[in-house]
């Protein structure tokens, strides 16, 4: 091998992208391409051809780059056309926009068929993209039209089938679920929903829990009582606001205990109501023991779809439950405190509390 060719091959070497070669990796599709002096073609870094020398590779910003400099796509990872992952995404969304027009629900092998996968293959190919599986993507998008088609429709049985149930009696099933409530109450904005509610002082500042007949459907900190209160009336706003009695007074008290003096074993019933994919979220935010932290992409990982962290993010944003649902033990990659929507203060004194009693 010649100065020059070793030279070649160590620079190669040392290219922090011959790692993502070397893996294969899909995420750095896109980002650039290399050529192979050997065989005159240049792939992608996904590509499943075989790997080569390194002293014969180089880097391209882009395709047309690539084809500039005079090498040919390769065939097998076809490099001048949409990447797998653009692909598959592309039929994921014609699939979301079939499900959110047909009526009934297609099943999984009818979508199969249109999508031309297999029915393994696309609902593993969904659920990578979306985070959820085809059947829970169509039952959330037909909840979420079943809230707004309620505010509408005449009667709750028009509603019922504007959503796309097939039955009133397969809706009301699941109304619980899907709503929180009676279709009539939420129908009138929680109207005869009754939600008990406390405004504690801990030293993070004010808190406010709520509970439905359900479980704790709301714990909110702040600086403000008054705007706490006012939160809760936005987030309900047609529900009846109740003052808690002593025995919520102790719910409360059992609260900011726990803040204060955070131990292992905390649990509550929960009054959780929030799209499919948040509550894959924050079940899996509640497994998080005392004391020990998760990144946004250990959790995407932990429910199965990887490359789901900004949506992790978002749903940790939206969660109405602080504490019981501890999205303050969610950090970043670097171990970095960030994106609390309670206060960056307020996440690192959680975490340093629990650290320190676990």
């Amino acid at each position: 091998m010649s100065i020059r060719t070793e030279q070649r091959a160590k620079d190669v070497l040392g290219d922090p992208r011959w790692a993502a070669v070397l893996g294969r990796d899909p995420d750095s599709d896109g980002k650039f391409f290399y050529s192979v002096k050997t065989t005159g073609v240049f792939c992608r870094p996904s590509c499943a051809a075989r790997t080569p020398r390194p002293e014969n590779v180089a880097f391209h910003p882009s395709a047309k780059a690539a084809e500039k400099e005079g090498f040919r796509p390769c065939k097998r990872c076809r490099p001048d056309g949409a990447s797998l992952a653009e692909e598959q995404a592309r039929r994921v969304a014609e699939i979301c926009q079939h499900l959110d027009r047909a009526e009934p629900t297609p099943t999984l092998e009818q979508l199969a068929k249109r999508s031309g996968y297999s029915v393994y293959h696309l609902h593993r190919v969904f659920q990578a993209v979306t985070g959820l599986t085809p059947k829970a993507y169509a039952a959330g998008r037909r909840a979420e039209r079943m809230r707004t088609t309620l505010g509408r429709s005449r009667t709750v049985t028009e509603a019922i089938y504007d959503a796309g149930y097939n039955s009133s009696g397969r809706f009301y099933e699941k109304a619980d679920d899907v709503l929180g409530m009676t279709p009539a109450s939420f129908r009138a904005g929680g109207a005869r929903a009754e939600i008990r509610f406390a405004v504690g002082e801990c030293s993070l500042g004010s808190i406010l829990v709520a509970a439905s007949t359900r479980g704790v459907c709301a714990i909110l900190l702040g600086d403000d009582p008054a705007q706490l209160t006012r939160d809760l009336q936005d987030r309900f706003p047609r529900a009846e606001l109740v003052g808690g009695n002593a025995d919520f007074e102790r719910l409360v008290a059992g609260v900011v205990g726990f803040i204060e003096a955070p131990k292992v074993g905390f649990d509550l019933p929960l009054d959780v109501r929030g799209t499919a994919f948040q509550e894959r979220v924050w079940r899996a935010l509640r497994r998080i023991p005392t004391g020990a932290t998760a990144t946004y992409g250990d959790i995407a990982r932990r429910i199965g779809v990887p490359k789901a962290v900004r949506a992790v993010a978002q749903a940790c944003a939206a969660n109405p439950l602080a504490v019981a649902i501890p999205c303050h033990r969610v950090v970043r990659s670097d171990g970095g405190v960030s994106g609390y929507r309670w206060g960056v203060e307020r996440k690192r004194a959680l975490l340093r509390r629990e650290k320190a009693a676990s």
